[in-house]
């Protein structure tokens, strides 16, 4: 079998979606051909545990763990965090809007760390690596960002060992929908923009999630550009018996679940108030009506949740693990999802969406028509465009009686992005 070096940051027993991605395409290579070799850090920060996920890794897969030291005790301290606080990503804010203290750590993580906090474990794994790799060679490395640190890597063993490499991208860099949060001096953004660029030109296949993404790509110098969206495992796809004693079940409730981070970015007051009118025009649809998040949800969001008067129609679980996210999308009368409201909401195309549409259930998807969800998204879903003043009551509502969506298209589906993603390593074209 031909062999693989995967550089990711993120890997269990971190749990969320951005684990997802190349554990699934670890999973699946051997079955194209490929040996994978993961490089992963042996001590980061955990977002979500999910030790679960190690049992996904396959038992012939090399991981090579190297510690990292990373800012982030510094940060808490900082931003008068406790040591066992999470660090949520995106800026997602549930408690408060932080104060000078936070400011300063924004200020900071933007200007000082660049591209990203994990910049520290650049210089002693290319140093690591390069000799790894002189006495175990492979056929290609695949680094995976963000944080795009590990394309700084991937770069480094291009220009010092020529072995073949993908950068492979699950968000952009300098267009992500928070990079204007950085407070970033004028000197730090042209330093981020340089390193894109050197890393996009330098890589032998820059690989996207979604098509406008490679668009993005293109237009920055990349030779080759590939588009391997992220998608749904069939093995993760719930039945009946994988239930849990006291967790919601569909029943009769009309519930619109969305699960994920919910950030300021994704709310949708027009939305709110239109479901809040549903309520107040139909009692019978009020008595069954409720909003569940899955999640982590920013304040901004909850107020105007609020405003809309369902405040106490609202359901919140905090994160959970993947299996448990499984089962409460499983578990919704419809699901919602909701595209960030930023400059390149065009782009975004989350991994939920293809883990939506493998629980056949219908979609309410909230976001720009022309965009890459609208892609993939075909009726019975619904999709609404964000710029709307109002939403159509009625038009949501007729979403609740759609029984089924049937089953996903194979396309999605994670073996077969995996052999388009070895197709790609081989230099197929």
């Amino acid at each position: 079998m031909k062999r693989v070096l995967v550089i990711t940051y993120y890997w269990p027993p971190n749990g969320g979606a951005a684990v997802q991605r190349w554990l699934k395409m670890v999973k699946y290579l051997p079955g194209h051909g490929w040996s994978p070799v993961v490089y992963t850090p042996e001590n980061p920060e955990i977002i979500l545990p999910d030790p679960a996920l190690e049992r996904e890794v396959p038992p012939d897969a090399t991981v090579v763990r190297r510690p990292i030291n990373e800012p982030y005790t510094w940060y808490k301290r900082l931003t008068g965090r406790k040591a066992s606080d999470r660090v949520h990503l995106g800026f997602i804010k549930e408690k408060g809007r932080g104060g000078w203290r936070e400011e300063l750590a924004v200020w900071v993580r933007g200007n000082a760390f660049i591209p990203d906090a994990r910049v520290w474990w650049v210089r002693p794994s290319v140093r690591f690596l390069t000799e790894y790799l002189r006495e175990h060679p492979v056929d290609a490395v695949v680094t995976t960002g963000p944080p795009h640190s590990m394309h700084l890597i991937g770069l480094a063993l291009k220009k010092r060992t020529g072995v073949r490499w993908i950068a492979d991208w699950r968000d952009p860099w300098t267009n992500i929908d928070f990079y204007r949060q950085l407070k970033l001096t004028r000197a730090a953004d042209r330093k981020h923009h340089r390193l894109e660029r050197e890393v996009v030109k330098h890589a032998d296949v820059n690989v996207a999630v979604g098509w406008t993404m490679a668009d993005e790509l293109n237009a920055l110098g990349s030779r080759r550009t590939e588009v391997v969206t992220n998608g749904f495992d069939p093995t993760d796809v719930p039945t009946v018996a994988d239930a849990k004693e006291g967790e919601p079940s569909p029943g009769d409730a009309y519930s619109l679940v969305h699960v994920g981070n919910m950030t300021a970015s994704r709310d949708i007051p027009q939305l709110w108030t239109a479901l809040a009118e549903l309520c107040r025009a139909d009692p019978a649809f009020a008595e069954r009506f409720v909003l569940r998040f899955i999640g982590p949800v920013d304040q901004a969001v909850l107020a105007s949740v609020e405003r809309a008067g369902l405040a106490g129609r609202m359901e919140r679980t905090g994160s959970v693990d993947h299996a448990q996210a499984m089962r409460a999308m499983q578990c919704a009368r419809v699901l919602l999802l909701s595209v960030n409201d930023t400059p390149n909401a065009r782009g975004v195309l989350t991994s939920k969406l293809f883990e939506y549409l493998a629980m056949g259930r219908p979609i309410l998807a909230v976001g720009p028509p022309d965009g890459d969800v609208a892609r993939v998204l075909r009726p019975p879903h619904l999709l609404l465009p964000r710029a709307a003043a109002t939403m159509d009551p009625q038009q949501v509502r007729r979403l609740f009686d759609v029984p089924s969506t049937g089953a996903a298209d194979a396309q999605w589906s994670r073996p077969v992005l995996a052999g388009r993603m070895a197709a790609i390593l081989g230099g197929a074209e």
